[in-house]
């Protein structure tokens, strides 16, 4: 397991938008950290009031957006217009070409939103866009809601991942078994977790390049996002 702090992840502050880089993205360059196999960015984005990105344009890139507090509005060149909330997730895919723009319509209320990128299997596919909310049931924290095949009601991407939004009300337990030949990433959101015995805080990540059995300890209530990915080589 290679754990990666969250207080040591690229830090940016342009007023409107205080932004923490798991990978190198932007400004903040480390070859250490390029990404994780097919995952490529993992940008943990706070959004002052009526901030926000102006239009700019995407491609060949599977585009996921998962908000955290408050509300981000989405507009694209597909026409798609909408708000993203807390338990909702949004998959935009670039394709051919995309631009789209991701405001914070609060006049009072900043965003928080983690914004991943995952690379596509193959390029110049058509651009698509999907919205969906996810229930929560505590019985079962671990939620698919990305995926190459929609399964269990996902949203659909064009590479041979997986997403699981992990959540826990209170403190408790969950075990998941990838096969041998996969790769996993864990990136808390909230909250404090051990992962096979390390421990994780808030902004902290692990990537295990060689799958098996995962097995999650809350602490209280928790939050995280899981990753399922295809074989990483020399992470």
């Amino acid at each position: 397991m290679q754990v990666r702090r969250g207080t040591e992840r690229g830090q940016v502050d342009f007023g409107w938008l205080k932004s923490a880089h798991t990978f190198s993205f932007g400004s903040y360059y480390d070859p250490r950290h390029m990404g994780f196999g097919v995952l490529r960015v993992i940008n943990d984005d706070r959004v002052a009031p009526r901030g926000g990105f102006p239009t700019h344009p995407h491609r060949d890139m599977e585009i996921i957006s998962y908000v955290v507090e408050g509300e981000l509005a989405h507009r694209d060149t597909l026409g798609n217009g909408s708000v993203i909330r807390p338990g909702e997730v949004q998959r935009m895919s670039a394709g051919t070409g995309i631009a789209h723009s991701e405001q914070n319509p609060s006049a009072d209320r900043p965003v928080r939103f983690l914004q991943i990128w995952i690379e596509p299997a193959a390029r110049g596919r058509a651009p698509g866009y999907e919205q969906r909310a996810f229930d929560v049931d505590p019985a079962s924290p671990i939620r698919l809601v990305v995926s190459p095949d929609g399964a269990e009601g996902s949203l659909e991407i064009g590479q041979d991942a997986r997403l699981y939004r992990v959540l826990f009300a209170s403190a408790g337990e969950a075990r998941h078994e990838l096969p041998p030949t996969r790769a996993a990433y864990f990136q808390v959101v909230r909250g404090s977790f051990t992962l096979n015995g390390q421990a994780l805080v808030e902004g902290d990540g692990a990537a295990l390049p060689e799958g098996g059995a995962l097995t999650l300890a809350a602490s209280g209530a928790a939050e995280a996002l899981l990753f399922d990915l295809p074989e990483v080589r020399h992470a």
